[in-house]
């Protein structure tokens, strides 16, 4: 199977951002920004220009800094919106703005207070007024996957006539399963077939647990961008977290056919710069990046390790910028024990190791972390 560059589109700076108590200064947007282009990802979303003086000038300290990576900020159809974003925009190398607009009945009676019609007129006025004044325009319909899909299609057909290049159909509130988020992907392009010629992207959030889950199925369902965030963080539950997404196509790239320009040599750095100017911990059990991502504890695991890797790893995470670690306790093997006695500089006979062995289980069983001093301290290497 012939793979597809897939786009990533990186939205820490502006989804992630919205995790409550996040609020990153400029320079500290810029650290981070630096990061993702050593990442490799192709589209930088700085911030929401109007939504603050901190974030404009954050979005436009980006914009200034980025060299590979097209920056882009969110705008809402409202003229103020696109000329801040514009304004913040306007030294970067490739500039894009992102409109949104909801498209959902809930979103459009409650929020929106729009007539359908109006929502189709707004999106048209906003897309050309943006076109004029950046790059590039990309055109999302909020709540996407709680809407008609006649009436996606209709919005979608606008906004590329009216100049949109990327046009992204989000599961805003992560309500989709992954089978309907490919199903209504598919459906929508049948129904407006000019999206063949622009960038479908997919942006997922977690609420369900099914952000990363929802993107895969987009790729399968023929989009050509995906939106996440380092570390999957965002508003509520968090969006879809780029190195699980980059991981699983670089993993099973052949089952889904595509490839991206992502350097997983960067992930853990990433990772680890995001976690610390966040201040939101990476959780230990987090895929690619936890702590325990690459621990194995379990003695058949570590006795299957010690002997070939691919036993129980599927990813190298020298790779990642990150490591394997046997950490011992109530459930590890012999084997494992005796290796790390060895690393420990601790030389054993057979009936000293099994004694020593007998005595760790017994101390490990009690819960908590036992150090191989306490088993042997006259032999440790010092």
């Amino acid at each position: 199977m012939s793979s597809r560059r897939i786009a990533i589109f990186d939205t820490t700076l502006r989804d992630g951002e919205q995790s409550p108590g996040i609020a990153l200064q400029p320079d500290e947007k810029v650290e981070i920004a630096n990061q993702l282009e050593l990442l490799g990802v192709d589209v930088i979303e700085a911030g929401f220009a109007v939504s603050s003086p901190g974030d404009f000038e954050g979005v436009r300290a980006v914009a200034r800094t980025a060299r590979s990576a097209t920056v882009a900020t969110l705008c809402r159809t409202r003229r103020e919106d696109i000329e801040a974003g514009a304004e913040a925009l306007a030294d970067a190398q490739r500039s894009r703005i992102h409109i949104f607009l909801a498209t959902s009945p809930v979103h459009m009676e409650k929020k929106l207070q729009l007539e359908p019609a109006e929502v189709v007129e707004h999106a048209d006025w906003a897309v050309r007024y943006a076109g004029e004044r950046v790059d590039e325009v990309e055109f999302s319909c909020e709540d996407a996957t709680r809407s008609d899909p006649d009436f996606v299609a209709e919005v979608c057909r606008t906004a590329i006539r009216a100049g949109a290049t990327i046009v992204n159909l989000p599961d805003t509130v992560g309500f989709a399963l992954p089978m309907e988020y490919a199903g209504f992907l598919n459906e929508v392009r049948r129904l407006c077939p000019e999206l063949a010629g622009v960038t479908l992207s997919a942006h997922c959030h977690d609420d369900l647990g099914l952000a990363v889950a929802n993107s895969l199925a987009a790729i399968d369902a023929g989009v050509r961008q995906i939106e996440c965030t380092v570390n999957g963080i965002g508003e509520r539950a968090g969006n879809a977290s780029l190195e699980e997404i980059v991981m699983a196509i670089r993993v099973r790239g052949n089952a889904l056919g595509a490839e991206t320009g992502i350097d997983p040599s960067q992930i853990g750095a990433a990772s680890r710069l995001v976690e610390r100017l966040t201040g939101y911990d990476v959780p230990r059990n987090k895929a690619i990046v936890g702590a325990n991502a690459f621990a194995h504890e379990a003695g058949i695991h570590q006795d299957g390790l010690l002997k070939d890797l691919s036993t129980y790893q599927i990813m190298d995470p020298e790779e990642l910028g990150v490591s394997m670690t046997l950490p011992l306790g109530k459930h590890s093997g012999r084997h494992a024990f005796a290796r790390a006695c060895a690393e420990a500089g601790v030389e054993l006979e057979r009936d000293e190791l099994t004694a020593a062995f007998r005595r760790f289980k017994e101390l490990a069983d009690t819960g908590r972390p036992v150090a191989l001093r306490e088993l042997f301290v006259a032999k440790v290497a010092t």
